[in-house]
């Protein structure tokens, strides 16, 4: 959900801690920097690769090989989110593999041990106690992501249709979730509220009367177009869905494949079909790329007969726009933030885009 940050392997810790020794006391804990600096190392893995760079993101760690990727969770802990112990790393690590399959399959792997021995030696799936787990996974050209042709300006339309259409067959297949449809709307009115709190906050230096604008606007749909999204709730458009629609998540191969679904909170990935898309297609904006989400929302109705309502797909673009404002401009509470005037910008734009789509509402 989070922008990644690519960092080249020998550039994490710093030269001297590449040669550090991966030996540690056998009867002390193994410790995040320790991990890192073992999973740095080309020789730790068993292809054997002649490199490795790793990308950091708030929730993980994922390292790069000439073939695979490995993700190594952090033990990182939200209010969504506890991955303190070892187990709930273990249990995230099986249920990100079980959920991707769906829109992945043959792209994650397994799920291996970061295992220590007697002597205290770290090892991939080795003797002794499991100090970690990884998902292990294909590595996927970056040529062929979404969001680098879209920047490159290489997207291929009937790629993009290869993609839009697998989406869309597995929107029309999947189970509808049964729910209430005032439960479906009270949780956009709470997601607003909570929005508007958190962008009003005066540390952030956003811009306040836009956020009460786009608000407003967001609060008069729910209070005068309810319909639309009960509507929605009664035809069987919500579903488990991926959760994390995002065009850097789109591989447009022959065999196209979405990965990284949202596994960690199952709330998150319950959606309107029509919503999802709106969030990709919002992104696809944000990248100068409309015609891209119009692709997908085309093969979509081709697909599933589904023509969702214009004003609908407005508000759930804004309601996403402002949610991914709120996330981004989260950076600014990491430990060590990198340019903070960089994801002041991002929220701004994202705000903006928010904006736009409140317009037609």
């Amino acid at each position: 959900m989070q922008h990644n940050e690519q960092i080249k392997g020998c550039g994490i810790l710093g030269q001297g801690h590449m040669a550090a020794d991966a030996k540690m006391m056998s009867n002390t804990e193994v410790t995040l920097e320790q991990k890192l600096k073992f999973l740095l190392r080309p020789e730790s893995y068993p292809d054997r690769p002649g490199h490795v760079d790793a990308i950091e993101t708030h929730m993980s760690w994922v390292f790069l090989t000439d073939r695979y990727a490995y993700k190594l969770k952090k033990p990182v802990q939200y209010d969504f989110l506890d991955l303190r112990s070892i187990e709930a790393r273990r249990q995230d690590a099986e249920d990100e593999i079980s959920l991707n399959t769906r829109l992945a399959p043959e792209i994650y792997l397994e799920r291996l041990p970061l295992t220590r021995d007697a002597r205290g030696t770290l090892g991939i799936d080795g003797e002794g106690e499991a100090v970690d787990w990884l998902v292990k996974m294909r590595r996927l050209p970056i040529e062929q992501m979404l969001d680098h042709t879209i920047r490159q300006g290489t997207t291929e339309a009937a790629a993009v249709k290869r993609a839009a259409v697998m989406l869309a067959e597995f929107y029309r297949t999947a189970l509808p979730i049964k729910m209430l449809d005032n439960e479906y709307i009270e949780k956009f009115k709470i997601n607003v509220t909570a929005n508007l709190k958190e962008l009003s906050d005066p540390k952030y230096q956003l811009p306040k009367e836009l956020i009460s604008k786009i608000s407003t606007a967001q609060f008069a749909f729910l209070q005068n177009e309810s319909a639309l999204l009960a509507q929605r709730v009664r035809a069987g458009k919500i579903i488990e869905a991926h959760g994390d629609l995002r065009p850097e998540h789109i591989w447009l191969g022959p065999q196209p494949v979405v990965i990284d679904c949202l596994e960690f909170k199952r709330e998150y990935r319950i959606l309107d079909t029509a919503d999802e898309l709106a969030f990709l297609a919002m992104e696809c904006e944000h990248l100068a790329a409309p015609w891209v989400g119009q692709m997908f929302f085309e093969a979509y109705r081709e697909v599933t007969g589904d023509q969702p309502a214009e004003k609908l797909l407005h508000f759930y673009k804004s309601y996403r726009a402002t949610l991914r404002a709120k996330i981004t401009i989260w950076h600014l509470k990491d430990a060590e933030v990198r340019e903070p005037s960089k994801w002041i910008r991002l929220a701004k734009e994202y705000l903006h885009l928010a904006e736009v789509h409140a317009e037609g509402l």
